[in-house]
């Protein structure tokens, strides 16, 4: 990678990172589009919770990883629900680089790329023909100058 174009990776890693930690935690509380369609047809409280009716939602179950370090949108063991939302979001985008980072260097070229065809003749300068006499040779004559 050129030097030109780590101010653009890292500056393109810090927004993602602000975003991740920051930005995240002003994000809706509210259910998004599939989880407001699973509740159509139930009664909810408040805190989300179905009181009554017959929907969808009713028959949901815990996710197997519902337990995991970065289950809910958060760092489990942590109080904070600002820091621990933050927190996980800066975990999710170092994980994701790493992982990107890891395929492209896998991927990366190990060497010059070597050719199997014919070598391409060099095309002629804009001057006029090229001074090189084997390059004459190996070009029919039309028989005019």
């Amino acid at each position: 990678m050129s030097k030109r174009q780590w101010p653009f990776l890292l500056g393109g890693l810090l927004v993602a990172l602000l975003l991740a930690g920051v930005v995240s935690n002003y994000a809706s509380s509210h259910p998004d589009g599939l989880d407001s369609s699973l509740l159509k047809g139930c009664t909810v409280n408040a805190d989300d919770e179905i009181t009554g009716g017959s929907c969808p939602a009713q028959e949901a179950k815990d996710h197997e990883l519902a337990d995991s370090p970065l289950a809910d949108y958060g760092v489990r063991g942590i109080g904070n629900d600002f820091v621990s939302t933050g927190l996980s979001g800066v975990l999710g985008v170092l994980l994701t680089f790493a992982f990107g980072a890891g395929l492209f260097w896998l991927a990366r070229r190990r060497g010059p790329a070597t050719s199997a065809g014919p070598a391409t003749p060099a095309a002629p300068s804009a001057t006029g023909p090229t001074a090189d006499p084997a390059d004459e040779a190996a070009t029919p004559s039309t028989g005019t100058r």
